[in-house]
């Protein structure tokens, strides 16, 4: 790449040249982002996900730049226009912007004003009126008379309309609107007669006026959103006066009749090209930083959703509650494999609610049942209440669980290639099951934005979205590691450097030879090649396999280090992995060389004192107050348990056990000033709140953490 551009992006992003150098080396040889972070600290000086993430980035940006530059001049070149001059400054542009500005005046045209006023041949009058000398403005007028030119009015009409484009498209006139837009642009918005019912939940934006620079994000978004829905009118301005003087330092040479005409052309061109074309361009930039910050929510509530601490391998017993279709049962082995499916009604008559009992009673005993996962959604506090009633001879724990996207994944592609012979409500509960038992290998299988956290998601630039969440799945499922043995290809295919196609073959290779015993025979795997291998071998656990650091997160190209280590020590792996002392006695200076320094040998010594640890937290479940049932058991002043839901821009939405999520304003979240929630809270995270406001009518409950003791 540029050296150039290789120092823009090191100043840019606040890091050496030389790490932005052998970064971009390792994208563009194609190694992924997980596995730069892990295995290539050395050469990047230990950049996160989220820098390397920056810095390919910026990489795309200056690669597009570039094939924008390229299209330009081939473009002016085959029109005859390209100059030595014209062409030194597109090669010099340094930005997007710069380049559409010098490309703006050869960009062929509608059939503009401009345009017109060239074809009646009034560019000859326009030029001599710009030069704004002493002359008899109506005599030299007079000389473009004719047919298409009837008057002396028509034919400065058409100069000035020439004078205008020109100005419009001036890259200093450009520079000094987006300056003062920069710096006072505001934005309005006016309710559209007759919308005021159907947009009633848009009303505290009927006649907004507000300081574009300091709009957060999600006001933005729905802002937006209600001039998409044509519900209101925007208008992002600043003051005209103030523009058009700007514009006339620029341009007003002297004070005569061609000044006046030059004057009058710079008001238009402000009015009818300039300003609207500055507006569109600074509402672009507003909603892509809106778009920007939105997601960086919606990432980070993915990540802490992704890593929620797994319940581990029980088995389970999961239902998807429901009135009158009843309950779907499934029981799930260990693995979560489908064991047994049935449906049972205990808000039936009697005999069906007996019925009930005894079914659940006797799967859990046949099945040897271990935990009850019921999802909550509709009817899920009845079922609670109802399985609770049931008499086990065994120690069964009931779990509430999550079921956000669970119908979105029941009614897939994916569900239906992992139960072709089962419907969708078998494929739900079975869903809501695995979820308890590990939420990440569960939840990839579901689109994100389906997942039921983040903020405007259906608003922002969804190739950026899908980009940004796909990257978040990526880095969490290679962060966890995952079993080469057990894992669904869905999982699989997130694996650094594999993708659908060798998840697949993975799948195939086990069913066909059996259980893979050691990471080097991943390779015998088709089209398993020497850099997929490289990419994704650290991330993949071979559990009780033949050699021990093939269950850990040390990759294969350092088993040498930690056999020379051992060997130093006189002691096997085995022992050297199991044995803290001995670790102790591991000199790491004795083992840096060229190319394996300080932070390969940390890494490697803290995966021998806990091979292949699980990064996430351990499991935990909110105990929530069981005398509230509904929204009408609640009154302000009740202090109870909750657990984060969804963190907003603007506050967090609660799950307090009930159908509906309680908002924690970002005001009330903590007793200091915050400017982002996520500075407090997180997505899974167990809270105690306050009851400030119950809207019954609107099902709206307000809810407050101030004064509050939080563990």
């Amino acid at each position: 790449m540029n050296p150039i551009y290789i120092s823009k992006i090191a100043n840019k992003l606040g890091i050496s040249q030389n790490q932005v150098k052998n970064t971009i080396g390792l994208l563009e040889y194609g190694a992924t982002i997980p596995f730069i972070s892990r295995y290539r600290k050395e050469m990047t000086g230990s950049l996160d996900e989220v820098q390397i993430a920056d810095i390919q980035q910026e990489m795309n940006n200056f690669i597009e730049l570039d094939k924008r530059r390229e299209y330009i001049l081939d473009t002016i070149e085959k029109n005859e226009l390209l100059t030595p001059q014209l062409k030194q400054k597109i090669e010099q542009a340094e930005t997007l912007t710069e380049l559409e500005d010098l490309y703006l005046p050869y960009k062929p045209k509608r059939k503009t004003r401009a345009v017109k006023a060239k074809e009646r041949g009034l560019e000859p009058l326009a030029t001599e009126i710009f030069r704004q000398q002493h002359f008899d403005l109506n005599a030299i007028a007079q000389k473009f008379i004719n047919n298409e030119v009837p008057t002396i009015q028509d034919a400065l009409q058409g100069a000035r309309d020439i004078i205008a484009e020109n100005i419009s498209e001036d890259i200093k006139a450009r520079t000094s609107i987006r300056y003062i837009f920069e710096k006072e642009a505001i934005l309005s918005t006016k309710i559209t007669k007759g919308k005021e019912e159907e947009g009633a939940k848009y009303k505290d934006y009927f006649n907004w006026a507000e300081d574009l620079r300091k709009m957060p994000s999600h006001r933005l978004l729905a802002v937006l959103r209600a001039e998409n829905e044509k519900i209101i009118r925007l208008d992002i301005s600043v003051d005209a006066d103030k523009a058009t003087e700007r514009l006339k330092k620029l341009f007003v040479k002297d004070y005569n009749k061609a000044s006046e005409q030059v004057e009058l052309a710079i008001e238009d061109a402000y009015k009818r090209l300039l300003k609207p074309s500055i507006e569109t361009e600074y509402k672009n930039i507003a909603k892509t930083k809106a778009d920007a910050e939105a997601i960086k929510v919606f990432v980070e509530n993915l990540r802490n959703l992704l890593l929620a601490p797994p319940l581990g391998k029980k088995r389970t017993l999961a239902i998807d509650p429901g009135f009158r279709s009843g309950c779907k049962v499934v029981t799930l082995d260990e693995q979560g494999n489908l064991l047994f499916n049935t449906n049972v009604y205990p808000f039936a008559e009697n005999e069906e609610l007996i019925k009930a009992i005894k079914t659940i009673s006797r799967l859990v005993e046949q099945y040897k049942i271990d935990i009850i996962a019921i999802g909550n959604g509709t009817a899920s506090k009845e079922t609670e209440k109802f399985v609770k009633k049931v008499r086990f001879n065994r120690e069964v724990k009931i779990y509430m669980v999550d079921e956000s996207g669970a119908s979105i994944y029941s009614a897939s592609k994916t569900a239906r290639e992992e139960f072709p012979n089962y419907d969708v409500t078998v494929r739900g509960a079975v869903s809501i099951g695995r979820r308890l038992l590990d939420p990440l290998s569960e939840l990839v299988k579901i689109d994100p934005k389906s997942i039921g956290v983040g903020q405007y998601q259906h608003d922002v630039d969804q190739t950026m979205l899908k980009n940004s969440l796909d990257l978040t799945v990526e880095s969490c499922v290679n962060l966890v590691g995952v079993d080469v043995n057990t894992s669904s290809k869905y999982l699989l295919t997130y694996v650094s450097g594999l993708g659908p196609k060798l998840a697949e073959n993975i799948i195939s290779y086990r069913t066909e030879k059996g259980r893979i015993k050691s990471r080097k025979e991943l390779k015998k795997v088709k089209l398993m090649g020497d850099k997929a291998y490289e990419q994704a071998a650290g991330f993949l656990r071979v559990t009780d396999g033949e050699n021990p650091l093939d269950a850990s997160a040390v990759h294969p190209e350092s088993y040498h280090i930690v056999q020379k280590m051992a060997k130093d020590l006189n002691v096997d792996i085995e022992e050297l992995i199991s044995n803290k002392k001995t670790q102790k006695k591991i000199n790491k200076a004795a083992y840096k060389t060229e190319n394996i320094g300080e932070e390969t040998l940390t890494d490697i010594l803290n995966e021998l004192a806990k091979p292949g640890r699980d990064p996430r937290n351990e499991f935990s479940v909110v105990e929530f107050d069981e005398t509230i049932k509904s929204i009408d058991d609640l009154y302000e002043g009740m202090i109870i348990p909750g657990m984060v839901k969804n963190v907003t821009n603007f506050g967090a939405f609660v799950d307090i056990g009930i159908k509906q999520n309680g908002l924690v304003h970002i005001s009330e979240i903590a007793d200091k000033y915050i400017s982002n929630p996520a500075e407090i809270i997180k997505v899974h995270q167990h809270v105690t709140v306050k009851i400030i406001l119950v809207d019954k009518n609107r099902e709206r409950i307000a809810l407050s953490m101030k004064g509050i003791k939080q563990e």
